[in-house]
């Protein structure tokens, strides 16, 4: 569960590894920029091909605003995964785990409904 971690970037490689965990994460992150400033929001896209940071960039849908921000990997200083992550315990295998074990309690008629979102 990545919720509430906090990634190490001292490095490059680290940097890279970070915001590609972020953009595969199905919740919100919070990046903290190097002048200080703070955005929440969702990370939608990124182009990380790039050899240098500076050319590296995410795309995310801030919290709070109606735009979308483009931010330079260049210019993150720390990055936290402060939302829930929707897609968490949600796979295939997680539905069929329960199935299963309602079935074997003898249940009949089972049926699992979604969570809902918050």
């Amino acid at each position: 569960m990545l919720q509430g971690q906090i990634p190490p970037l001292a490095t490059a490689p680290e940097i890279r590894a970070a915001l590609e965990t972020a953009f595969d994460y199905r919740g919100d992150v919070t990046i903290t920029l190097k002048d200080g400033r703070s955005i929440e929001g969702y990370i939608f896209d990124r182009n990380s091909e790039s050899q240098t940071l500076d050319e590296c960039f995410v795309r995310l849908f801030p919290k709070d605003q109606d735009h979308k921000l483009s931010i330079r990997y260049s210019d993150i200083a720390r990055l936290q995964f402060t939302g829930r992550d929707t897609a968490a315990g949600k796979s295939f295998e997680t539905w069929v785990k329960k199935y299963r074990e309602k079935k074997a309690a003898g249940e009949k008629n089972i049926r699992i409904d979604p969570e809902k979102l918050d």
